[in-house]
């Protein structure tokens, strides 16, 4: 389809105006004590998210104009092109239609089909989480990517809800310090292995795999097709692995968004067929906002153009996440995929080079941990890093004393980043563990923060399935608006495909008695790396 990319807009010639006049010398500060009325200016409710966006680095003038940028890119229609199925991810001729996965049914494009993979899969995850029938107490999920980096990621945040006799573990990488403590906890009669791969190809999965079903074998396990399930499109391929029971799902289902589907049987199995319908439904919810919501008030599109003001006006190459609830703990992870992979793109639609960034780079961990390793950089670095803080109400714990500790550093951390502290203010208190040799003046420059930090609070009232679907769904819709304004492909990932072949080369070579032409075809740093690696 036609599409418009950003930079040719009238939209952002206006913008540019706007930056060098007024927007590169917004003070936060400042805003809150001229507008009493910020706050509410810039909060947004969505299904299950609230959003507080108004310690962020624009008005409502800058607002304004990105829309209007939606606008003239064609957002909407580009939005509806996908959610109708139209072969948005060009490159690839794929529709891209992960919201299918999530439509009641009957609601969404081939529902039938959607709905019988998940009845048989949610049905297959009741029949495990039968434990005195199944015998099952162990499930091991072996993916990469997007068949793993889903479930680690939702099933830790769920985990007031999983099955108390089940314990779900996550093998992605081919490094055998990964697997190898796993399989010291099991006993093959007890353990579910899930091999997710929708190929049945992928290099560290199959790897993973194999060892898998070698330890099953030497512990004495029996009835491979009863302890291994694949999850895969490739049914000789798992046949042929010993694998009966598979579950598939489509090409229009990319990896970072497959969670939904049949990638999902670990989360069905931790948490069981109503809340994984519920995990459902809040996503749906969501996608319903998305599809609906005007851009003024729609909030993935909001955090979008956000996204797009800090990364392309700003110079903002980098973006923290901080969940202030240790379920989160793998949400930064996953993010990074979802964002990095969709718009970590140098060539836009067309294959014509980008004259702009991308991706910023996503990175965060839980606070308050963050607090007491990176947040230093955050307060007093040199350079401005945007933070996304996300705390939830109402814990599923008993102890409301840390709950309140967990959300008061929460609201504090983005309070002191906008706030900061003057030399002058740091010159009226006392520092016990300041240096007697050093001037006040000296250790008070060194004690202030120059604030004026931006960031945005997005809060749940609970973490339950229908919340962190919504959540989730939030993040996809906001990737899918900034790589729809960039006018990038955010649904293919060709940058994964060339280290592949790569190390399917050196493999061999590595592996071989230690040989004069092991490094023939190499450049000379992998060639003396690899002489290195196989040296006595």
């Amino acid at each position: 389809m036609n599409f418009t990319r950003c930079d040719t807009t009238a939209a952002w010639a206006a913008l540019q105006a706007h930056f060098g006049a007024q927007g590169c010398h917004l003070d936060l500060r400042e805003a809150f004590a001229r507008d009493p009325g910020r706050f509410d200016a810039f909060a947004l409710q969505a299904p299950e998210v609230f959003a507080d966006l108004s310690k962020n680095h624009w008005d409502l003038a800058t607002r304004g104009l990105l829309v209007e940028l939606a606008r003239e890119c064609g957002l909407e229609a580009r939005r509806d092109a996908m959610l109708a199925g139209a072969a948005i991810n060009t490159t690839e001729s794929r529709a891209v239609l992960h919201t299918a996965l999530r439509a009641p049914p009957g609601q969404g494009l081939f529902s039938d089909q959607v709905h019988g993979v998940l009845t048989r899969m949610l049905d297959f995850a009741e029949a495990v989480r039968d434990t005195s029938s199944s015998g099952i107490r162990h499930v091991v999920n072996i993916g990469i990517g997007g068949s793993d980096l889903g479930p680690q990621m939702v099933v830790p945040a769920l985990e007031a809800f999983g099955h108390p006799k089940l314990t779900l573990h996550f093998v992605s990488n081919v490094d055998g310090h990964d697997i190898t403590p796993v399989l010291r906890r099991l006993d093959p009669a007890q353990t579910l292995f899930i091999i997710a791969s929708k190929t049945f190809t992928t290099q560290e999965t199959l790897a993973n795999a194999a060892v898998a079903r070698d330890w099953f074998l030497a512990q004495g396990g029996t009835d491979i097709g009863r302890h291994f399930v694949g999850v895969t499109t490739n049914l000789p391929a798992a046949a042929a692995f010993g694998i009966h029971t598979t579950f598939g799902f489509w090409d229009w289902v990319g990896g970072r968004y497959s969670l939904w589907s049949a990638i999902g049987l670990s989360i069905a199995i931790a948490i069981g067929a109503d809340h994984f319908r519920a995990l459902l439904a809040g996503a749906h919810a969501m996608d319903r906002h998305f599809a609906t919501a005007p851009l003024e008030t729609n909030l993935p599109v909001q955090l979008g153009l956000l996204d797009l003001w800090y990364r392309n006006f700003h110079g903002r190459t980098s973006r923290s996440v901080a969940p202030y609830h240790q379920g989160l703990k793998r949400l930064p992870a996953y993010l990074q995929q979802l964002e990095m992979e969709s718009n970590g793109k140098r060539v836009d639609l067309a294959g014509e080079p980008l004259p702009f960034g991308t991706s910023p780079v996503v990175w965060g961990e839980p606070g308050t941990n963050g607090q007491h390793a990176y947040f230093q950089m955050l307060h007093q670095g040199s350079d401005v890093i945007p933070v996304e803080f996300i705390a939830v109400k109402h814990a599923t714990h008993p102890h409301a004393d840390l709950q309140a500790k967990a959300l008061a550093n929460c609201l504090a951390q983005s309070a002191a980043l906008m706030l900061g502290k003057t030399t002058e203010a740091a010159l009226t208190e006392s520092a016990p563990t300041a240096s007697a040799e050093l001037g006040e003046l000296t250790v008070a420059r060194h004690r202030s923060f120059p604030g004026n930090r931006p960031s945005t609070t997005l809060l749940l009232d609970r973490l339950t399935p229908h919340a962190l679907g919504a959540l989730i769904a939030l993040y996809e819709h906001r990737v899918f608006t900034s790589g729809a304004l960039w006018g990038i492909n955010s649904f293919d990932q060709w940058g994964v495909e060339l280290g592949k072949a790569l190390a399917g080369d050196l493999l061999p070579r590595l592996a071989g008695p230690a040989s004069a032409a092991d490094g023939d075809g190499l450049d000379a740093s992998t060639a003396g790396l690899l002489a290195w690696l196989k040296s006595a």
